[in-house]
């Protein structure tokens, strides 16, 4: 698949990407990045999600997980040609030399696509515990994407198995192309660590993104632990158990069994 043809400015600087599972937490990420010096964008959603990229996401996501990442040439050029707009708009009058990237959570379904057309692309992997998840109120992506990231392998399950399953997919999906592909272009960071050591993930993400402040006072202006955080171990020990039957692998590589 071709690179999309960037300015060398915005080729060399960019983009810087977060995503995650919905609800994990990804807006205080985009915060702390944004104070480190990095240009995030100015249409954004009250989540600080960039608008324009979660339209992308809503016209190309189930596209692209129902040819499993196999789209036609004519798709491809198409995928190539909305997002080169997007990426225009987003970034005008951006000073050269700027950090640039977004937060959208779903960009986590498009990370191959994403790193065959955008040449210094690196990707920060937010997770948060899958059991919280499962528990959440906020199930867009299930709805969205569920059918077509799942299939019938969720049939029959409750909705918090459904939503730990969506869960387990793709953060596995996302781990394994990260580690494998990306490499030193991929930081997996873990809302828990976030929640524990403010300072420490705020410091590993501006290290990452190659950004600079004061790590120490960003994790105290901007992270606050949600009453939220564990929610899971409220719920009976019977459901907790069937959904780590359903999301044992994911959950243990990403150090929550």
């Amino acid at each position: 698949m071709e690179r999309l043809p960037l300015p060398e400015s915005l080729a060399r600087t960019g983009p810087g990407v977060i995503g995650a599972t919905g609800g994990s937490g990804t807006r205080v990420l985009a915060r702390i990045a944004r104070a480190g010096g990095m240009f995030v964008g100015t249409n954004l959603n009250a989540h600080e999600d960039a608008v324009d990229f979660g339209a992308f996401s809503d016209r190309w996501i189930d596209v692209w997980l129902r040819s499993e990442g196999a789209v036609d040439a004519e798709t491809s050029a198409t995928m190539r040609s909305d997002l080169e707009e997007i990426v225009r708009r987003h970034c005008a009058g951006l000073p050269d030399g700027t950090p640039w990237g977004w937060k959208e959570p779903r960009s986590i379904y498009l990370i191959p696509f994403f790193d065959e057309v955008l040449p210094a692309f690196r990707y920060v992997h937010f997770v948060r515990d899958g059991r919280d998840m499962a528990f959440s109120d906020n199930q867009n992506q299930l709805v969205w994407h569920g059918q077509a990231a799942l299939g019938s392998s969720a049939d029959g399950l409750t909705r918090p198995e459904r939503s730990i399953a969506l869960w387990n997919t793709v953060n596995v999906r996302a781990a394994d192309y990260g580690e494998s592909v990306l490499r030193d272009r991929y930081l997996r960071l873990r809302f828990e660590d976030l929640c524990s050591d403010p300072a420490g993930t705020a410091r590993r993400l501006y290290d990452f993104f190659g950004l600079s402040g004061n790590a120490e006072e960003v994790g105290r202006a901007e992270v606050s632990p949600p009453d939220t955080l564990g929610r899971w171990m409220w719920e009976k020990p019977a459901t907790v158990r069937a959904l780590e039957e359903l999301a044992g692998p994911g959950l243990a590589r990403l150090g929550y069994l």
